[in-house]
């Protein structure tokens, strides 16, 4: 048997949520090994669980391209593989950005997965930068959203955020790859940048672009969903849930469920299934 799995995460359709593969016993792997992985597997993400003689969980992402911080897909994956194994229930991953705590169950709908990030924050996006990211998306200031200002947020990578007002923006907007893989790399920003449409204070849509290897926009993105958890934060939007549709745009729909909690990190949660 491979030690390479195919798991997708955010949706109890194969076909849906957003791909990983997952080596969930990658003792002795070298980083270059690891890379060489992800780039031969091209999804968005790919992750490598290691477990310490104390029985300590730690799990490093790469992309195509580099190594991520943190990925919340491929965790999602990477519990639902471990589920698999070893039974549901609760541990800690450690990852770069410090401890990712794990809760999976299963229903009569499959397996669900939730991962609570590490403590978000938000920060103000320069003028400028907010110019460069309209000049990507080919939009103007006046499509934002009033309600909902543009910032960076972060759930474990810092992403940019914006918010449109309507649907039919969010929708239409194009952009090039390599321009928005240059805005990201000069901006030093590892992950996506998060566009955002309300259709109520519950149900959120989000495009996430990442170009990365073949990947230029996300099917789903579990660290951005922690990310605009605490955007709501910050906003003083908390405690509530929401729900974010993701993926359609790319054919393969998602669904993340964010509990955006008063203190402490935020919560994610999403179904999961075996590719192959």
């Amino acid at each position: 048997m491979s030690e390479i799995e195919h798991w997708t995460a955010f949706s109890d359709d194969p076909a849906g949520g957003n791909p990983a593969g997952v080596v969930r016993t990658a003792e002795g792997w070298s980083d270059e090994r690891m890379q060489r992985t992800a780039t031969d597997l091209g999804y968005a993400e790919s992750a490598f669980a290691t477990t310490d003689e104390d029985g300590t969980r730690r799990i490093r992402y790469f992309s195509p391209i580099a190594e991520v911080p943190f990925c919340g897909h491929a965790t999602v994956a990477t519990a639902a593989a471990l589920a698999e194994r070893e039974g549901d229930g609760r541990f800690v991953f450690e990852t770069a950005v410090g401890g990712i705590e794990i809760e999976t169950r299963s229903d009569d709908q499959g397996r669900l997965v939730s991962f609570t990030s590490v403590e978000p924050g938000a920060a103000e996006l320069t003028p400028q930068t907010l110019d460069d990211l309209l000049a990507l998306l080919g939009i103007d200031r006046d499509v934002l959203h009033p309600s909902y200002p543009p910032a960076l947020a972060y759930g474990g990578n810092w992403h940019p955020l914006i918010v449109l007002a309507e649907r039919s923006v969010f929708d239409a907007f194009t952009f090039d790859p390599g321009a928005a893989r240059r805005l990201l790399d000069e901006n030093g920003w590892p992950a996506t940048i998060i566009v955002l449409w309300p259709e109520s204070d519950t149900l959120w849509h989000a495009r996430n672009i990442f170009p990365v290897g073949t990947v230029a926009e996300d099917p789903a993105t579990g660290a951005a969903a922690a990310a605009t958890g605490g955007y709501l934060r910050s906003r003083g939007l908390a405690p509530r849930r929401i729900r974010i549709r993701q993926g359609a745009h790319v054919g393969r729909p998602s669904v993340l469920d964010v509990d955006v909690t008063e203190t402490g990190g935020i919560v994610v949660s999403g179904r999961a299934v075996r590719i192959r």
